[in-house]
């Protein structure tokens, strides 16, 4: 199986500053590894909300590292100092708006606020960049989607999506865990 190379960024000012301990990356890369059967290669990343800060970092992934995904977590609400979905607009070479909606369609699940959420999914030469929510039980909801009790799909998560995405814009093929995750690809004829 291909290596999957795969950009994580929490994007917190207390965190980057050690106030508090980081738990958007660590929760990532654990939901990550047990969901792609790919070896991965990770590239983590805490930065402060820092609009140019965002900018770079996210440009060193793709330019740089070469980057198949892209997962931020935190700075997209709608405070001053959320700017974590202008930074990933201002690096996009397409926006792939569905990414946005489906995240919040998944969180009003779980809270109203759901709808101050500015998520959203880009394109930037061959990387896939979404940003996530901040709270670890949120990222999650947010790629697996969300079940009723028997553990049938209600909403579908976002990561169903992106093997396929990647597929399209020419990244790494990333294979599921089918126990863990699904991931729609359209048959071949």
């Amino acid at each position: 199986m291909q290596e999957i190379t795969i950009g994580v960024v929490s994007i917190s000012d207390r965190a980057s500053q050690g106030i508090y301990q980081d738990e958007g990356i660590p929760h990532l890369k654990a939901w990550l590894t047990k969901a792609i059967r790919n070896p991965i290669r990770f590239h983590e990343c805490l930065i402060a909300d820092e609009q140019p800060l965002i900018e770079q970092t996210l440009k060193d992934l793709v330019d740089n590292e070469h980057c198949d995904l892209i997962l931020t977590t935190g700075g997209t609400g709608p405070t001053k100092r959320d700017v974590t979905p202008d930074a990933t607009l201002a690096v996009a070479d397409k926006e792939m708006p569905g990414f946005g909606e489906q995240m919040r369609q998944v969180s009003l699940h779980f809270v109203p606020t759901a709808i101050l959420s500015r998520q959203v999914g880009v394109i930037r030469k061959e990387t896939l960049i979404v940003n996530l929510p901040g709270r670890p039980r949120a990222i999650e909801e947010t790629l697996a989607g969300v079940k009723d009790e028997a553990g049938n799909i209600l909403v579908q998560g976002i990561f169903a999506a992106i093997p396929y995405c990647l597929d399209l814009i020419g990244a790494g093929y990333v294979e599921v865990n089918e126990a863990v995750t699904s991931a729609f690809r359209p048959k071949k004829k």
